[in-house]
């Protein structure tokens, strides 16, 4: 047999053990329930189980069951019930009128109670964790009625722990971190386990902590589970997790405890114990002159162990760099630092250049005394290129005057070739900056002339761009600006600022101010459009001819503006409507110039706020209350109104009008009216009338009806009757013939429609035109009675009976 179970065999033997020394007291100590026969206060005897029949042990207590607590062990899986304790009362003395009787929680199931002893028994295996204790109530009560003899009473069973859980990590498994090189001891984590058994009783959970593997890195303290470092200088980069197995064990430890095991998985983290370190000592790069600055020229590198921010490093130059041409910064992705060129380079000037540089980390520990630091040296080679040329400034300003003649030198720009060679420089206008070609330059000197005139009122500044060409080599080209500032001649002069238009009430006192008997009708600026130094200064005066007209005069208001004066207040529009004040304006200029600017002046009548309503002399004979507006809304009503009548008797006239003018003694016009029938049975095409006029001659020409043809054909011959009457057989043979071939027939002719009907119709014929050559008899005076249309026809088909009777 294994230890361990050898271990666990004795502890089950001692826990049964110990139960029994505990329920043997507990039932002999267990209350009788009865009453004492002695007492009138209904006292009761309790005589302990555990002793004879002759022996008795008489006790006064109050009415009711005193009890003990009964204890059943847990997990007991015996082959027979265990008892759990026994009950007796001194009513019980061998009769067999009583029973026992035991309710509550499990009764009947889990415990079960001899009705005739009282003994209880444990009827199912018991398991403390999941329910400690029971509590139940016993009674006696009459075998043969059930009547209770005694009151009921509670007692509780509890259930005996034995030691049947491990201990468990619920929260397990564990990952913990603690900073490399931290000193012995220091506290990375803890791990707690739980037990499910009694803590209380016995050392069933009670446990002990201790390290199964993680030594000699690791220790774990046995009471608390706290894990501590037990190693001195445990690096990160050179191991940075580790595995840490921890054991749980109850029974504090001893044997036959059981025992749980969890997982810790501690990782180092970084702090900064590792300096930057250049991957090489020296540093070699070429770079051409004419690099552009701000680009790159070499990287450098400096490695550090570290992770994270302790990594990070900053470079810069600490020598070699007097002159600032150089500059370093840091990649934030790579860690690298870059080589800029801050200043342009000069192989003429400077070949090469030696620096030093350093990086340094960003972060660092306060213990380590400051930041760690690594240096490397960089030997920089200028390699020769060919340069544009230079102009001696970036940028030129000049100046020339809007009078200034053509071929006038305006400046010189000036721009050498840097190289040691020295080639010669020719210069040229760009002219996408000077489209209208009014600039030229001299190839050769850079001088710039004036190519065509200038003025300063249409552009004031014109901004060229000068381009400087080695001669040599033309794809080197610079580029220089030049800003011509055209000056200002007094070239333009004054006038009004707007065209002004004044307005004069012809009552002249509303509306406007009076001043010194004379009212103020418009205030005139002007405005020019140069622009001298010293500013605009503006004169008034009017023409020589109207210094003395009686009507209007001005006065200067002493801003560059005047006033415009009304000598009287006796104007009227039927008068005179409208007047004309011419006025001269003189700048200060050198020499002046002036201008002649007319002022209108309306005379207009107004209300008496003086509000201008109206400046027309018609509307002045208007009749009052009706003004122009109205006058133009009715207008156009009226025009309106006749134009809708004219539309109406128009639309009237052609709808009255008939298609054709025929006389009213023409047949056809009877029948076109009146008796319109279409094609009858056979006419399956729509009204095709030539199928209807000639069935039989389909297959020959047939005209075109809907469309006026081309061929004009004379006038038909009309066909004559005799004095004696007209043939109606032959007279509808000859019109029909007619019909038939002439293609420019009418399609309204309606004897075409009634000239065919069809074959073989059950329907017979309408038409009374078929007649003539029928054997039936008809009567057509019934036509004379349709009205005075038709009583010509009902005549020649009278006429032409008469002609058959004969």
């Amino acid at each position: 047999m294994p230890k361990q179970s050898e271990e666990m065999l004795m502890d089950l033997w001692m826990s049964l053990l110990l139960v029994w020394i505990t329920c043997v007291p507990c039932v002999s100590m267990t209350p009788i329930i009865g009453q004492s026969k002695s007492t009138q206060t209904g006292g009761s005897t309790a005589v302990a189980s555990g002793l004879g029949e002759g022996q008795r042990l008489l006790s006064r207590a109050k009415r009711g069951w005193v009890w003990n607590q009964m204890f059943v062990l847990e997990e007991f899986s015996g082959p027979d019930p265990i008892l759990v304790g026994r009950l007796h009362t001194d009513l019980d003395v061998g009769s067999k009128n009583i029973k026992y009787v035991l309710a509550g929680e499990g009764a009947g199931t889990i415990f079960a109670i001899n009705e005739l002893t009282g003994d209880i028994h444990a009827m199912k295996r018991l398991d403390r964790e999941e329910k400690a204790e029971y509590t139940l109530t016993a009674q006696v009560v009459n075998a043969d009625t059930d009547e209770p003899l005694e009151p009921p009473s509670e007692f509780i069973i509890k259930v005996q722990d034995i030691n049947d859980n491990p201990p468990q990590f619920i929260e397990g498994p564990y990952r913990a971190s603690v900073p490399e090189m931290s000193p012995v001891g220091t506290p990375v984590t803890r791990v707690t386990a739980t037990d499910a058994d009694d803590p209380v009783y016995g050392n069933s959970a009670k446990l002990v902590y201790s390290i199964l593997e993680g030594q000699p890195y690791f220790s774990v303290d046995p009471n608390s589970a706290t894990i501590k470092i037990a190693l001195h200088g445990m690096d990160r980069e050179m191991r940075e997790e580790y595995l840490v197995v921890i054991q749980a064990k109850d029974m504090g430890g001893h044997m036959g405890g059981l025992s749980g095991t969890t997982t810790v998985t501690i990782t180092l983290t970084d702090i900064n114990d590792n300096p930057p370190k250049f991957s090489k000592s020296l540093y070699e790069f070429i770079i051409p002159e004419d690099l552009p600055t701000g680009k790159m020229g070499g990287k450098v590198k400096a490695n550090d162990r570290d992770i994270g921010e302790n990594a990070k490093s900053t470079y810069s130059v600490i020598e070699g760099n007097d002159q600032g041409v150089f500059e370093i910064v840091t990649d934030p992705q790579t860690q690298e630092g870059l080589l800029r060129l801050k200043k342009p380079l000069d192989y003429e000037s400077k070949r090469a250049y030696t620096l030093k540089v350093e990086a340094t980390n960003v972060r660092f520990e306060p213990s380590s005394g400051g930041p760690f630091k690594d240096t490397a040296t960089v030997k920089i080679v200028v390699e020769d290129a060919d340069e544009p040329p230079v102009f001696s400034k970036p940028m030129y300003s000049l100046e020339v005057n809007e009078n200034a003649p053509i071929n006038t030198v305006i400046g010189t720009v000036n721009a050498r070739d840097p190289d040691s060679t020295g080639s010669s420089v020719r210069y040229f206008i760009d002219r996408h900056t000077d489209l209208e070609r009014q600039f030229n330059i001299n190839v050769d000197d850079g001088k710039i002339t004036l190519a065509k005139p200038l003025d300063r009122e249409t552009d004031m500044w014109h901004n060229i761009t000068v381009t400087a060409t080695e001669v040599r080599n033309h794809s080197q080209i610079s580029r220089a600006i030049v800003a011509i500032r055209v000056m200002d001649i007094n070239d333009n002069a004054p006038e009004f600022a707007t065209e002004y238009e004044a307005f004069l009430c012809e009552n002249g006192k509303p509306g406007f101010t009076s001043l010194f008997s004379t009212q103020v009708i418009q205030t005139v600026s002007a405005v020019d459009k140069d622009d001298p130094i010293q500013g605009h200064y503006f004169d008034y005066r009017l023409v020589p001819e109207m210094l003395n007209n009686p009507n209007f005069t001005i006065k200067n208001n002493q801003d560059n503006s005047i006033s415009v004066l009304a000598k009287h207040d006796t104007f009227r529009r039927q008068k005179q409507e409208m007047y004309f004040l011419p006025i001269i304006v003189t700048d200060n200029g050198n020499p002046p110039m002036s201008s002649t600017n007319t002022l209108t002046i309306r005379v207009c009548g107004c209300s008496k706020d003086g509000i201008v309503q109206s400046c027309n002399v018609e509307a002045y004979v208007l009749p009052i209350g009706l003004s122009m507006g109205a006058l133009i809304a009715i207008l156009a009503c009226i025009i309106l109104l006749l134009v809708i009548v004219v539309l109406f008797v128009t639309l009237r006239r052609h709808k009255n009008e008939p298609l054709i003018i025929k006389d009213d003694e023409d047949v056809r016009e009877n029948i076109i009216r009146y008796d319109d029938e279409g094609g009858g049975e056979e006419d399956t095409e729509a009204f095709d009338i030539a199928t209807l006029q000639n069935p039989d001659g389909i297959n020959g020409y047939l005209p075109r009806k809907d469309i006026k043809p081309d061929l004009q054909f004379m006038p038909r011959a009309g066909q004559h009757s005799g004095p004696n009457g007209v043939d109606v057989d032959e007279f509808i043979n000859v019109r029909l013939h007619e019909a038939d071939n002439d293609p420019t027939a009418p399609p309204y002719d309606s004897i075409q429609i009634y000239g065919y009907e069809g074959r073989g119709s059950i329907a017979g014929s309408l038409s009374s035109l078929e007649t003539a050559s029928s054997d039936s008899d008809q009567n057509y005076d019934y036509l004379r009675e349709w009205g005075p249309r038709f009583r010509r026809l009902g005549e020649l088909y009278s006429v032409g009976e008469s002609d058959r009777e004969t």
